[in-house]
């Protein structure tokens, strides 16, 4: 009976996975139509890529949860919005700036904040279902250490851009004059 539950449960996270994956291809594919820059989009939207084939093929050892499942679709979203405008372009940002009165168009920040939260998740549903640490101090520990390990590789790729690509990685990083920004 204990068995059956766990199949059918598996089979709804499967119908999730399923609108992930959708939902992830619609926003790229959306965000890939006449992009501001192609190569920023492709440079932004590669974690996406890179994110729905590891989940294709761990889907069946690893479902993720509902929760994970809608995070990811969310930054999906806000990944592919960023890459197809660059995010110092993205309208909604503008809006913001205009209403707040800001100096740059704040977009990023929530790309920013995305990135530090969402593989927070994802990190801690995967060191507490695969290793021992469920449970323990050292989990959240953990789980902090590798985001900023991530974050900070991440940081290193938008060095190695702006040096590969020179002038034409100002899109992709976006700093708008910010010294803050990385």
């Amino acid at each position: 009976m204990i068995k059956y539950r766990a199949m059918q449960s598996a089979r709804s996270l499967s119908n999730e996975t399923k609108v992930l994956i959708a939902g992830s291809v619609t926003a790229l594919a959306v965000s890939g139509i006449a992009p501001h820059d192609r190569l920023t989009w492709f440079l932004e939207t590669a974690p996406i890529m890179i994110g729905l084939l590891l989940l294709i093929v761990t889907r069946k050892r690893f479902p993720l949860t509902s929760l994970l499942c809608w995070l990811l679709l969310a930054h999906a979203a806000i990944l592919a919005l960023g890459g197809h405008y660059t995010y110092a372009r993205v309208p909604a940002g503008f809006w913001i700036q205009e209403l707040f009165d800001l100096s740059r168009n704040p977009y990023d920040r929530l790309g920013h904040i995305a990135q530090g939260f969402i593989p927070a998740i994802l990190v801690r549903e995967i060191l507490s279902r695969k290793s021992p640490l469920a449970g323990s101090n050292w989990l959240p520990v953990l789980t902090v250490c590798a985001c900023l390990a991530f974050s900070a590789f991440y940081e290193m790729i938008e060095w190695w851009g702006a040096l590969l690509f020179g002038g034409g990685a100002d899109d992709f990083l976006g700093t708008q004059g910010d010294p803050w920004d990385t």
